[in-house]
């Protein structure tokens, strides 16, 4: 499918739209995606991680209003049983000393009912999904071959999923080597980058119980973190870098799936306020995203 690339003062500009991870606060990019569209932002191609890998994966196989709707649709009927369906299985297989806690068939079945095509490279708009190699720590950058493997290997968090055998080697969550993956993007020949942030819970009263819980509110903390450096990183550079502010006060656990519409319709709202006070005539990072307390 051709690609439309607007031209800006002359020269071609190309877009990416940038996915982060962070769980069920994946919700909050389709608000994100959403408020984008209405706008009128098309980009060129998409880049996601993680949560971020999912929202990509499908948004990739219909990039128009009607297919973030569907989206929102998806995520407001998801439960977490569907994506973590820990149970007696799970504690037999940590007694048998097995190497994840939770099966992946749930978000296999999930992904398998949602994703209207098969291979990466089929999809309406480019998608490349970023996960980690295993072995090495080093990202490994998915453009083709089977979709849903690709999405669970970008969302393999190590120690609660088990991680994806793709070409030879043994791949996990791509928050491990980069999940705000601006430098992808850049990379693949963005000259104009928009990030779609899951955020933090900033306002959780107490750390959240459960290790999946408290490994998810981590590895948001850590992904949250990795976009201050990154959009540190590219200030000034040639490259356009807009962040899309993310929700606070936050008191969301990533590992919630249950405040999803409330999620998507607050993220909406906010970045077309947003949008309508000149936020992608910004640069900068959000203080949303930078270490702070409610």
């Amino acid at each position: 499918m051709a690609e439309a690339i607007p031209v800006v003062g002359g020269a071609q500009q190309r877009t990416a739209f940038v996915l982060a991870g962070g769980g069920s606060l994946g919700a909050v990019e389709v608000g994100m995606l959403q408020a984008l569209l209405e706008w009128g932002e098309a980009p060129a191609f998409l880049v996601g991680a993680s949560a971020g890998a999912i929202n990509a994966a499908y948004f990739a196989g219909d990039p128009s209003r009607a297919g973030a709707r569907e989206l929102e649709r998806i995520w407001c009927a998801l439960k977490r049983r569907e994506v973590f369906p820990f149970n007696l299985g799970s504690v037999f297989g940590l007694l048998r000393r097995r190497d994840h806690l939770v099966d992946s068939s749930g978000l296999r079945r999930l992904l398998e009912r949602h994703l209207p095509y098969r291979q990466l490279e089929d999809a309406a708009l480019p998608v490349h999904l970023v996960a980690s190699d295993m072995l090495s720590g080093r990202e490994a950058l998915l453009s083709a071959g089977p979709v849903v493997d690709a999405v669970l290997a970008s969302a393999a968090i190590p120690g609660v999923y088990p991680p994806v055998r793709i070409d030879g080697r043994w791949l996990v969550d791509g928050g491990v080597a980069n999940n705000t993956p601006i430098s992808v993007a850049v990379g693949l020949g963005a000259t104009r980058v928009i990030v779609l942030p899951t955020g933090f819970a900033c306002a959780l009263e107490r750390a959240p119980s459960g290790a999946i819980a408290r490994a998810m509110h981590a590895l948001s903390l850590l992904v949250a973190r990795q976009l201050v450096y990154d959009a540190d990183h590219f200030a000034g550079s040639a490259v356009e870098l807009r962040i899309v502010p993310s929700l606070c006060p936050l008191g969301v656990s990533p590992y919630d799936y249950s405040a999803a519409a409330g999620l998507i319709a607050r993220a909406r709202t906010q970045t077309s306020r947003w949008l309508e006070r000149g936020g992608l005539e910004r640069a900068g990072t959000p203080p949303q995203l930078r270490e702070h307390h409610d």
